[in-house]
């Protein structure tokens, strides 16, 4: 199976290497191509709505841009990391990337990863679609990207899994060799927590968990179904620690080359692309943990007691981290944090 990976990752990452070819023309009218990378496979809600954004885009514009869809981001061995290296230098035209890794050129984008923040959903498209993405918009044009508004996919509440034993209560955190992305801000928790985090790309998460190189992970449940996770885990703690979702980025210099009239259509259709992608992922992460549990993963409810107050000096950090504005914003949504 694992052959039949790299096999098409190959082929991906060709595929989007000829992606790079100049503008043609058809007939009078200059034809734009531009790619859109992500890092989930492609039998997710976030990729066929992708797709169907740069359909829409491609119909609306009468064929003046044409965007490729890339499913596990091209098959690029860095994964996320390198995808956003690639968006920054102009390489890449359009990636979606959650905040605790953005945060690492970006740090307010952070703020939409602070753990036992956000309540529900609702509550954080509320804050992401309204003031605080604005001032997440604005800070990262000065890191020359640009976030579309309105525009930032589900991916859904983190839980934790685990092969050997499931996370109860915060003592079962102590000393437990967790996997979380390359983010400072998840290292940090985790440390905080009484946890050994270490930083590994989603795209070889798999691998290091058949390995035992970690022997647990945390993410939304979705993750666990599409990446297969229930064939080297056992476990699922629900913990909702911490909410997650794909902010929609370009090239800010690419976009503001884009004629006026294009960035009007692409951004009206993100926005009801990302409605309609947040139901979907809503829903298929409820239906989850019954098909989990078929596949014989045990299910838990996590005492999480105590884990705000353990967490005190992490906000402390995170506050000055990701700046006193971005926090108050925060705070306004959800409460008072630490």
């Amino acid at each position: 199976m694992k052959r039949l990976l790299l096999s098409r990752r190959a082929i991906l990452a060709g595929a989007a290497a000829s992606a790079m070819a100049a503008p043609t023309r058809r007939g009078q009218a200059a034809v734009l191509e531009m790619r859109q990378f992500h890092n989930q496979p492609a039998d997710t809600p976030l990729h066929r709505r992708l797709v169907e954004l740069w359909d829409a885009v491609e119909r609306e514009t009468e064929g003046r841009l044409k965007v490729r869809v890339f499913a596990e981001n091209g098959g690029i061995a860095d994964g996320d990391p390198q995808a956003l290296r690639m968006l920054r230098s102009g390489e890449l035209d359009f990636f979606t990337l959650m905040g605790g890794i953005l945060g690492e050129v970006v740090p307010a984008a952070d703020v939409q990863s602070i753990p036992f923040a956000f309540r529900s959903s609702a509550e954080v498209y509320g804050a992401l679609d309204g003031d605080l993405g604005e001032h997440l918009r604005r800070e990262c044009a000065a890191a020359g990207i640009y976030m579309l508004p309105r525009s930032c996919f589900e991916n859904g509440f983190r839980h934790i899994t685990s092969a050997r034993k499931p996370i109860r209560d915060l003592t079962d955190l102590a000393g437990l060799k967790i996997r979380t992305p390359q983010s400072e801000l998840f290292l940090d928790a985790f440390r905080t927590l009484g946890a050994e985090p270490l930083a590994i790309n989603v795209n070889r998460l798999y691998d290091a968990l058949k390995a035992g190189t970690v022997e647990a992970q945390e993410n939304p449940l979705i993750v666990a179904a599409a990446f297969r996770l229930f064939e080297v885990q056992h476990y699922v703690s629900l913990t909702r620690h911490a909410w997650s979702g794909f902010n929609l980025l370009a090239h800010l210099e690419r976009w503001r080359a884009l004629p006026e009239d294009i960035r009007r259509v692409i951004e009206r259709h993100a926005g009801r692309v990302a409605v309609l992608q947040r139901a979907d992922n809503d829903r298929l992460n409820e239906r989850l943990r019954e098909a989990l549990a078929e596949r014989g993963m045990v299910f838990n409810e996590t005492d999480v007691t105590g884990f705000r107050e353990r967490l005190k000096p992490f906000y402390a950090r995170w506050r000055e981290r990701v700046g006193a504005k971005t926090w108050a914003i925060l705070e306004a949504h959800v409460g008072v944090l630490g």
